[in-house]
């Protein structure tokens, strides 16, 4: 799969996540094979207006390249600004944010508000593709809400404008993450433009992702809430797109391996403190369904330190599953 001038190794991509993709994750992720990683979205105008936290999200390892930082904003102007920033830290790619749901980021026109202004949304990507020389993705939603499914028209408008790749959530905003994705809208995007689409959308297991690529064409694979505690599933994909067979999933203690190890890399990059208040929720993730869970997690919620969380794992026992 090639986006621009971006050969990728395999098409199985990590999915921008806020609080998630941030750099200790995409280092997992792409440890276990995922051709491209996307960053958490980077606000236009924390950017412009050099917000030290939001600055640090542009940090690159050379280990995670190809990187897709992605961007949101509502004005061509700043967008286009923001995205020359992007550049110059180093970003291979940059994705346009038009497909977060949350009230928070809809309430300024930013992320899925986009789909409702095609108008804007044309004006924003031909900007940002103007203002930058790397190859410029956009990521959308099948549409607002049920009665008004755009997607296709959107990424017509992506193609015109000159984005080189388009990813479809299958769900309208309305959605948010619930009910079934859609994957026959990807399909339709797919058959209406000649630029890469990746697929987004109910990829949980390895047979998931094969079918999302048999039954829409799609160029790419993008897993985002399946990877949440579970970076081993860019492998188990992988393996099986190869081989057809699948890969078992992570034992117990690999999972508990991991956790400590995603718990030092956070640390080494944003502190103890905030790494043990973050992986509260990575950890929650990981140990789903370990025998224990609800114990242990009540027990996370309470840690203070990286040695306290840590020893909450110590003299594990494998027994029956605990969701």
């Amino acid at each position: 799969m090639q986006i621009g001038g971006i050969v990728l190794e395999n098409p199985v991509i990590l999915a921008p996540m806020a609080g998630v993709t941030d750099l200790p994750f995409r280092l997992l992720a792409k440890e276990m094979g995922c051709g491209l990683v996307y960053s958490e979205m980077v606000s236009d105008k924390g950017l412009l207006y050099e917000n030290s936290t939001t600055l640090k999200m542009l940090q690159i390892d050379v280990r995670e390249r190809p990187v897709n930082l992605q961007i949101f904003g509502s004005e061509p102007d700043s967008m286009a600004e923001a995205a020359k920033i992007v550049e110059r830290a180093g970003a291979d790619i940059i994705d346009i944010n038009m497909g977060c749901p949350t009230p928070k980021i809809i309430k300024n026109g930013e992320g899925a508000a986009l789909m409702r202004q095609p108008d804007l949304a044309s004006r924003i990507m031909r900007k940002v593709v103007s203002a930058v020389n790397v190859p410029v993705t956009v990521k959308i939603r099948k549409g607002w809400d049920d009665s008004s499914v755009n997607a296709v028209e959107i990424a017509q408008l992506a193609e015109q404008a000159g984005i080189a790749a388009v990813a479809v959530h299958g769900r309208t905003r309305a959605q948010f993450y619930a009910g079934n994705a859609d994957w026959e809208i990807i399909k339709q995007v797919k058959e209406a433009v000649n630029i890469p689409v990746i697929g987004n959308g109910d990829v949980r297991d390895p047979e998931d992702a094969a079918r999302l690529l048999q039954e829409t064409g799609c160029d790419g694979i993008m897993i985002g809430r399946g990877a949440q505690g579970n970076p081993w599933i860019f492998r188990r994909v992988l393996h099986y797109l190869r081989t057809g067979d699948v890969l078992p999933p992570p034992g117990p203690e690999e999972r508990l391996a991991m956790i400590i190890r995603h718990m030092d890399m956070l640390a080494a990059h944003k502190g103890e403190y905030i790494a043990v208040r973050e992986m509260r929720c990575h950890a929650s993730w990981y140990i789903k369904g370990l025998p224990g869970a609800a114990e242990m997690r009540a027990k996370l919620n309470q840690a203070e330190s990286r040695d306290a969380f840590i020893n909450i794992f110590k003299g594990f026992k494998t027994g029956n599953e605990d969701e």
